[in-house]
């Protein structure tokens, strides 16, 4: 019988880019044979989560020092119990960088928006009250006004355009306020900004638009589905990649992105059924997706969204279509099939003999003697 004996060795290195990571070396010795069997790489960098659950429940307890959790992490990848995270290629990567910093300008646009809409309530300018966009080209004219030093209510209201000018009455007693010099310096930085915004989106997106050239087959199958455009369709290819054998089989997808139930069991009872966290991006495209196909009847996921909202409320609605909707962008990846809508009907025509019973006992409650007759097919 061959005794080994296991030495563990850890080094730090610096995190520069030459260094990249600090790493923790382990090998196996045997003691008869004296030779060096293994050499293993770990990277350190590893969330602590994986080993101490994220919520505190986990059963195994370790020590909380970084040379004990990396010389465990070398344990367990030595003996094959670690399984490799989802790093899509470069392409794939820089794609998401690109729409995630897009996701990031937008959210800043709004914020600027919002606080130009301060501005003007603190000023006592009503012009949100009375035009539906206000930097729309009526609006930006208004505000470019005021930040010259027009104050006259009647000289603004004239610089409406189109159907605005059907408001003016309106228009001049939104803008008689109070307009002093900070606010006019106020509106002039944030205007400025909310200019920048826009031209850096407008380049951003022409970068995204370049980078989308080797995606062009996948692009063309997730807008076959319903409720997913060009932006959507690049968001999700920027997240899970065009190349679905990553994943052994929908199921593993959907649970990566955080669309499906948790499991959570202890004492032969099961407890909280709340979804992980998952890929926040996808799941926040995923559920704007819905969010239109909430608006639509002519398609079977806006007819799941409406059969579940009923019954469970919109938001397990949306979460459930997103599952939904997952599923199919990994079947329509990994076939290379565009989407086949099962149609808006398809519930009740899988349902029918349900439903007609449940009428027939609907119009008996109220007081009707019914008689079915099948209809004739000409």
């Amino acid at each position: 019988m061959v005794q080994t004996r296991q030495e563990t060795e850890c080094s730090f290195i610096p995190t520069a880019t030459s260094n990249y990571t600090a790493r923790v070396y382990t090998w196996r010795n045997r003691v008869l044979q004296r030779a060096l069997e293994g050499l293993e790489l770990l990277d350190a960098k590893v969330s602590r989560a994986v080993l101490r659950g994220r919520d505190g429940g986990n059963t195994i307890l370790l020590p909380d020092t970084d040379i004990k959790d990396s010389e465990w992490l070398a344990d367990l990848l030595r003996h094959g119990l670690l399984k490799a995270s989802f790093i899509p290629p470069a392409p794939v990567r820089e794609l998401r960088d690109l729409t995630r910093y897009r996701k990031t300008l937008v959210q800043e646009r709004a914020q600027e928006v919002n606080r130009l809409h301060k501005v003007l309530e603190t000023a006592n300018v009503k012009l949100t009250a009375v035009a539906t966009d206000v930097l729309g080209k009526s609006g930006r004219a208004m505000l470019e006004a005021l930040v010259k030093g027009a104050t006259d209510p009647e000289i603004l209201a004239e610089l409406a355009r189109g159907r605005l000018r059907q408001k003016l009455p309106q228009l001049q007693e939104a803008l008689d306020g109070r307009v002093e010099p900070h606010h006019r310096l106020l509106l002039k930085h944030i205007l400025a900004h909310i200019a920048f915004l826009e031209e850096t989106l407008e380049q951003l997106q022409r970068d995204i638009e370049e980078r989308l050239h080797p995606f062009e087959e996948a692009m063309t199958l997730l807008m076959s589905i319903p409720g997913i455009q060009a932006l959507a369709a690049a968001t999700i290819v920027g997240e899970i990649g065009d190349d679905m054998t990553r994943f052994p089989s929908a199921k593993h997808l959907v649970s990566w992105a955080g669309v499906c139930p948790g499991n959570k069991q202890s004492g032969g009872k099961r407890l909280s059924g709340k979804t992980t966290r998952g890929n926040a991006t996808l799941r926040a495209i995923l559920a704007e997706v819905v969010w239109v196909l909430s608006h639509m009847k002519d398609n079977y996921l806006s007819a799941q969204y409406h059969r579940l909202a009923r019954r469970l409320g919109k938001k397990k609605a949306v979460m459930a279509v997103s599952h939904s909707l997952l599923v199919i962008i990994y079947q329509i990846l990994s076939t290379k099939q565009p989407y086949s809508d099962l149609g808006a009907d398809y519930f009740e025509q899988r349902d029918s003999a349900r439903l007609t019973q449940r009428s027939v006992r609907q119009l008996e409650a109220l007081g009707y003697a019914v008689t079915l007759v099948p209809k004739e097919v000409a």
